[in-house]
C-alpha cells in the first residue's frame, strides 16, 4: 500500500515480487513513516521523488507482464490540481494504471478521466456518485468499494457473541 520506501527500496521489492509471481503491485507517493494524531496525518512525497519511485519500479521490472500502478493519495490531502499533476507525471513515466485515493464527486472523476489516458483504479466512490457501468465509461477499471466484507464479518461475529451472551 505504501510503496516500499524509497527508490532503492522499491527496485528491490519490484525483484523481489515479481519472483514470486505477482501479477502486479502499486507505488504509492505517501511519506513514510506516516504519522498518526495530533494532526500528524498522511504527508506525501515531493512529485519529484514520488516520480523516482515510480522510474525505479518501471527499470527494476523484467517481465512486461507485471502491472506497475502508479498510487496518490493527494487528491485528499493536497487537492485536485496536485492529484492531477502527480497523476499526469506518472503516467507520462510509463506506469500502466493509475490509482487515485479521494476523488469523491462525479464531476472529479470525469476531469481525471478526461486529463488521463491510462486505465483507472478508485476506491470510496459510492454507487450514488456513479454507477459501475458509468465508472467504466470514464476509464475506472477497478473501483474498491472499503472494507465492506469485514464489517460484515465483525457485524456477524458481534450478533453471534451477543446472541450467546444472551443465551441463545
Amino acid at each position: 500500500d505504501h510503496g516500499y520506501g524509497n527508490a532503492l527500496n522499491v527496485a528491490r521489492t519490484v525483484e523481489q515480487l515479481e519472483a514470486a509471481g505477482i501479477a502486479g503491485l502499486t507505488i504509492e507517493d505517501t511519506a513514510l513513516p506516516r504519522g498518526y494524531g495530533g494532526g500528524g496525518g498522511a504527508k506525501l512525497l515531493s512529485i519529484d521523488e514520488g516520480l523516482g519511485k515510480m522510474r525505479a519500479a518501471l527499470a527494476a521490472r523484467s517481465d512486461p507482464n507485471l502491472a506497475i500502478v502508479g498510487r496518490t493519495s493527494a487528491a485528499g490531502i493536497t487537492g485536485m490540481d496536485d492529484a492531477l499533476a502527480r497523476a499526469q507525471a506518472y503516467e507520462v513515466a510509463g506506469v500502466d494504471a493509475l490509482f487515485l485515493l479521494g476523488v469523491k464527486d462525479r464531476a472529479e472523476i470525469e476531469n481525471f478521466a478526461s486529463a488521463l489516458t491510462k486505465p483507472l483504479i478508485m476506491a470510496g466512490v459510492m454507487d450514488t456518485v456513479m454507477t459501475r457501468d458509468e465508472l467504466a465509461a470514464h476509464n475506472v477499471r477497478i473501483c474498491l468499494r472499503g472494507h465492506q466484507t469485514l464489517r460484515a464479518a465483525v457485524k456477524a461475529v458481534y450478533d453471534t457473541m451477543k446472541a450467546l451472551r444472551d443465551g441463545t
